[in-house]
């Protein structure tokens, strides 16, 4: 299984917070496979902050928006922050993808890439795709294999970009460029949600099978 398979045709609910033992996380959850299956999730993804220790970034992908929204009201993720000794509880993104792309060969298997990812507001998100598009090349030659823009349910301006690239060396090169490939960093982090992160791959769950799984 690759990884972009969790959250391909998938809608996804992320957290990035900070924890005193990262490990801790795939276990706590694991713990938890009911409430993940009563949510509706069929994976869940974990990464690890490269330079930033304690930070992790959960994501869960979901078949269907309806018990996300009932979800949320629920105090089901402030008891899986408290049990993972979250302090301040984070905030929680819950959306949908509206656009990918992807520079790989979908035929070969690839280890698990650095995820550099980002909370922002956009006003005009098909401009946004569109920018995308025109710096698909520039991407590419970057070492971004992937990128992928959720659009949050409760608010279409509420966005998040994912991107898998190649080397830890190509992603801090990426996250330092200042041209028009890179112009939408300066929006990140807005409101409630933390800065870019650059993490690495910690673990991967699959709900209907939560033995830990090597990802490919």
């Amino acid at each position: 299984m690759r990884l972009s398979d969790v959250y391909r045709h998938s809608m996804v609910i992320a957290s990035d917070y900070r924890i005193p033992d990262p490990s801790k996380v795939g276990r706590l959850l694991r713990r938890r496979t009911d409430a993940l299956t009563a949510m509706g999730a069929h994976h869940v993804l974990v990464y690890r902050a490269l330079r930033d220790p304690g930070r992790v970034l959960v994501m869960i992908g979901v078949h269907s928006k309806e018990p996300v929204v009932e979800l949320l009201r629920s105090r089901v993720f402030f008891n899986w922050f408290d049990d993972a000794g979250v302090e301040d509880i984070p905030a929680v993104f819950a959306g949908e993808i509206a656009g990918r792309f992807d520079h790989t060969d979908s035929d070969v298997a690839e280890a698990p890439g650095v995820l550099v990812s980002a909370f922002l507001l956009a006003d005009d998100v098909e401009s946004l795709l569109a920018e995308f598009h025109a710096q698909e090349e520039t991407f590419k030659a970057a070492g971004v294999r992937k990128v992928w823009l959720l659009q949050a349910f409760d608010d279409p301006r509420e966005l998040m970009i994912v991107q898998e690239i190649d080397t830890e060396e190509h992603a801090w090169n990426w996250t330092r460029r200042h041209d028009a490939a890179t112009e939408w960093f300066k929006r990140t982090g807005v409101g409630v949600y933390p800065s870019l992160f650059v993490g690495e791959f910690l673990d991967l769950l699959r709900v209907d099978d939560p033995d830990p799984a090597e990802p490919r």
